[in-house]
């Protein structure tokens, strides 16, 4: 047998010995789900956060006559809608992927002062009947619904 055979030989061997009893080293994801609230890319989401509040302020600043009709309203339901959506998905999804950590750390993310000015001025446009639950669906629905709930319409808004 040739020298170079048995050198290839054992580099392979040793090669495969190394894959097989090396110890890997822990990865964040081999963390313990318990112990963290948010994965590796949560300054992405806080960023996102960040500027899904300004889209919906931007929405609950329109003029109150554009709310009701053409681009105006689109506008109006799609920056809310969206808002909406990803707060319910993420209050829902966070406890899922971390469990007790992950829902305290949500819950507290999307409570901070102008998450609860925004539910405010949501209320306040559906009491004065610009905003109608029937223009929203799945999650955003979902929380618009619990937002709203105790907000009596005493407004015509886009009836009249």
């Amino acid at each position: 047998m040739k020298p170079i055979w048995f050198l290839v030989w054992a580099v392979v061997v040793g090669q495969v010995a190394i894959w097989a009893f090396a110890k890997p080293e822990p990865s964040p994801t081999d963390e313990p789900r318990e112990e963290r609230a948010f994965g590796t890319n949560e300054d992405i989401h806080v960023q996102s956060r960040i500027g899904l509040r300004e889209q919906a302020f931007k929405s609950l600043e329109l003029p109150w006559g554009s709310r009701c009709q053409g681009d105006g309203r689109k506008s109006f339901v799609a920056g809310l809608s969206h808002y909406y959506y990803q707060r319910q998905n993420q209050s829902e999804r966070y406890p899922e992927n971390f469990g007790k950590a992950g829902a305290d750390y949500i819950a507290k993310q999307w409570s901070s002062t102008d998450d609860r000015r925004i539910d405010r001025l949501t209320q306040d446009a559906h009491a004065k009947g610009y905003l109608k639950l029937a223009d929203f669906d799945g999650l955003s629905r979902k929380l618009i619904d619990v937002v709203v709930r105790d907000e009596r319409v005493t407004g015509k808004g886009c009836e009249g």
